[in-house]
């Protein structure tokens, strides 16, 4: 049997997965033999957590409601070199862990996604569902010159610096997202393995909304992108402004009216003003644009000099559920 790397832990957020968690923490002990898995468990009333410890997990509890709060306390309690992140509902499976961890073992990656759509079953993957993760996925593609498959997947390996520099804001599903846009924004190397997307088993529901949850991605996309791209942000709508303030000018060199002098000057106030809003954008944009590229260069720097300790974290006690 081949040897693992030792530092590798399995994360698994957890809410109301008590007909599967079982399921899923045994096929990946069984996969990955001797790497702990570590579920927790977000305010679950089914028993999740008790059954997740009995398969072997060790289950800490966090108290802060939705999927993106689990995430950023994941990344922020488990000290590994090596991370597979899964979802509880034994819809990915245990077996694909290898063909994800072994690019980041052998530092072809900085992050595998596992790729569920060319896959997938119209079953496992609802067709609004489906229309959903397709639109995000060409917003995100086109704001950041990507081409990526499946930007929604939850099922993902990466390494100790990734870990170190996502900063999770998110609190809901639109977590993934987060993910995906800061891999970008850092440069990172970010790749797409095929894996089988399984149909939920009986009695086991998606707690995804499909609009609101979509709309909460989408608000997420648009808010990195004025975060993260802001002289395309900001310089698109000055560009857009110059471009309305153009059309008064044309009406008062096309329809010069001597008789009518107030309507003129009317036209190049509206004119000015257009011009003076869109220089006030992309001066923004190009500010804003100055100041994330400094905060790359600063966090870049801190994070050479900044290491944590070589050691697999041990949960505290009034974290694991006994």
């Amino acid at each position: 049997m081949k040897t693992l790397p030792e530092r590798t832990a399995v994360i698994i957020p957890c809410y109301n997965e008590g007909p599967t968690i079982q399921k899923v923490v045994s096929d990946f002990k069984k996969t990955l033999p001797n790497t702990p898995v570590f579920v927790f468990d977000n305010n679950s009333t089914d028993g999740t957590a008790q059954l997740a410890q009995e398969a072997g997990a060790t289950v800490i509890r966090e108290k802060r409601q939705g999927k993106g709060n689990v995430v950023a306390a994941m990344l922020r309690k488990i000290d590994a070199d090596y991370y597979l992140m899964a979802d509880g509902d034994d819809t990915y499976p245990a077996e694909s862990a290898l063909d994800l961890l072994n690019p980041i073992y052998r530092d072809e990656a900085d992050m595998i996604v596992g790729e569920r759509l060319s896959t997938c079953t119209d079953r496992a993957f609802p067709a609004f569902h489906f229309l959903g993760n397709q639109l995000i996925r060409g917003a995100i593609n086109l704001i950041f010159c990507a081409r990526l498959t499946d930007v929604l997947s939850g099922y993902r390996a990466f390494n100790r610096e990734v870990a170190d520099m996502l900063a999770i804001t998110s609190i809901g599903f639109d977590v993934e997202t987060e993910i995906t846009l800061q891999a970008l924004q850092r440069n990172m190397i970010l790749r797409e393995i095929p894996v089988p997307y399984r149909e939920r088993p009986d009695g086991s529901n998606s707690k995804l909304n499909t609009f609101k949850d979509g709309f909460c991605i989408l608000f997420k996309i648009f808010g990195m992108f004025k975060a993260y791209k802001p002289l395309t942000f900001f310089g698109g709508l000055g560009l857009l402004c110059w471009t309305f303030s153009a059309l008064p000018l044309l009406t008062i060199f096309q329809n010069l009216d001597p008789q009518d002098p107030l309507q003129d000057a009317e036209l190049g106030i509206l004119s000015a003003a257009g011009f003076s809003v869109g220089l006030i954008l992309a001066s923004i944009g190009i500010t804003l644009n100055t100041l994330n590229t400094r905060i790359l260069e600063l966090d870049q720097t801190l994070s050479k000099q900044i290491a944590r300790p070589r050691f697999l974290s041990k949960p505290s006690s009034r974290d694991s559920e006994s």
